[in-house]
């Protein structure tokens, strides 16, 4: 496994530094890697996705486990090196570009290495692609589960509960169809360069029975994000009063009191 050590000098061999646009900080501490790709319980015959590999550290422990990795690169420079240094494994594939189709779909290019297959996403996410990747691939029935590294603000809202400032749609959407739990804190010093946030790993499984079809995530989606763009509302200010409304769910509440469950009853009626 790469060290901080081999990480600058496959860099300095290429002329290259860490790209702050691209959100490359690179997780040098080898025991929380081997953590998240531990919790993940890939292995032998296993489908993974790796997004923003980078040097390919976290690439080569998937890959010693005997995982077959489809490896999403956005940084071209970064991907000539990995093609190089992964060419003779043919249980690595590459896929170079942005890891997201708009806001709603994973790369096309990707989509179609998976052919429907199951896959487990494991990945130091890049921060800007953190949320909409998240939320994505949550609602795919072919993903069975997210083991990432991600900002832990973003990791406080995908584990939030009612009534609290960090719940909302990616709360929403995301619990609907996974368990959320938080594997580690990272302080910056993990990575190089060192972030200026902390960091946290996440394990996200999907429900065995999610609250949601997977068929209607976008509408219900688009249902919680209405209710959250006037969160501080009352529900009935928002919808009408003049409704039939659920048993047990009051007008008068504000949707962030409600839980997912409730969220979901509301949707329906």
């Amino acid at each position: 496994m790469q060290t901080q050590s081999d990480i600058r000098s496959i860099l300095t061999a290429r002329g290259l530094s860490p790209k702050h646009r691209f959100g490359q900080n690179f997780l040098v501490d080898q025991n929380l890697l081997r953590k998240l790709v531990d919790a993940s319980g890939i292995g032998e015959g296993s489908l993974v996705v790796e997004i923003g590999p980078g040097t390919g550290t976290m690439s080569e422990e998937i890959l010693a486990r005997g995982a077959e990795l489809v490896a999403i690169e956005l940084d071209r420079d970064l991907a000539a090196h990995l093609r190089e240094h992964f060419a003779a494994n043919p249980r690595f594939t590459l896929v170079e570009g942005d890891c997201l189709d708009g806001k709603r779909a994973l790369n096309a290019d990707a989509l179609a290495r998976l052919a429907g297959r199951p896959f487990t996403l494991v990945a130091n996410l890049p921060y800007q692609a953190a949320s909409p990747v998240m939320a994505i691939c949550a609602t795919m029935p072919q993903c069975v589960g997210q083991f990432v590294t991600i900002q832990r603000e973003v990791g406080d809202r995908l584990r939030a509960q009612p009534n609290s400032g960090e719940y909302g749609p990616l709360t929403i959407i995301v619990q609907a169809f996974c368990e959320v739990e938080q594997v580690a804190v990272l302080p910056p010093g993990c990575f190089w360069p060192p972030p200026e946030v902390t960091s946290a790993m996440l394990a996200l499984r999907p429900r065995a029975a999610p609250v949601i079809p997977h068929g209607e995530a976008d509408a219900f989606g688009a249902f919680v994000h209405t209710l959250f763009s006037k969160r501080r509302k009352q529900l009935g200010a928002i919808l009408g009063r003049s409704r039939t409304w659920p048993e047990g769910i009051d007008p008068n509440a504000r949707p962030e009191s409600l839980s997912i469950a409730d969220l979901a009853r509301l949707w329906r009626a």
